[in-house]
């Protein structure tokens, strides 16, 4: 009874993330690059506010549900899920230690001068939310894959773990 809980916890936690992360990379980051640096600024200011604490709290969910199904999992999906956890946990870093910093920077030029490096700022800021996208997206169909294969993956001849 316990395992259909936590696949079902661990592809709604990784697909909550992905589809969160992926909708910023199609609309978001689409919407930031048209309109005026002001208004990019303002809203990327408030939208961050939010985030945080949702984002934060979807990828912790999404760490912590992929590292249960890989306990309660054999084998290769056992593998897979731990493959989850980790890209998880990457796009947490990612964030953390990528957008994180500068989403600071934002937020002071919303309302004071910006740099005159400012676009390549903000491409690195793309750049980190292409990576934390990608690795939360994998981690996702890792866990699906797991959900949906699992029972034929026991069969495979990897060693049990």
């Amino acid at each position: 009874m316990l395992r259909p809980v936590v696949q079902a916890c661990a592809l709604l936690s990784t697909g909550l993330l992905s589809g969160a992360f992926g909708y910023g990379a199609v609309n978001v980051a689409y919407a930031f690059r048209v309109v005026p640096l002001d208004v990019r600024f303002t809203f990327h200011t408030a939208l961050m506010q939010v985030n945080g604490v949702v984002m934060q709290t979807t990828m912790a969910l999404a760490i912590l549900t992929s590292i249960v199904l890989a306990v309660v999992s054999r084998r290769l999906p056992r593998l897979l899920a731990a493959g989850a956890a980790v890209l998880a946990l990457t796009s947490f870093l990612v964030t953390r230690f990528g957008n994180v910093p500068i989403n600071g920077l934002i937020k002071r030029w919303a309302v004071g001068p910006v740099p005159a490096d400012h676009a390549a700022i903000l491409q690195r800021w793309e750049m980190f939310h292409v990576v934390r996208t990608s690795a939360a997206f994998v981690a996702f169909v890792l866990v699906v894959v797991v959900v949906v294969a699992g029972d034929r993956l026991l069969k495979s001849r990897v060693p049990a773990v």
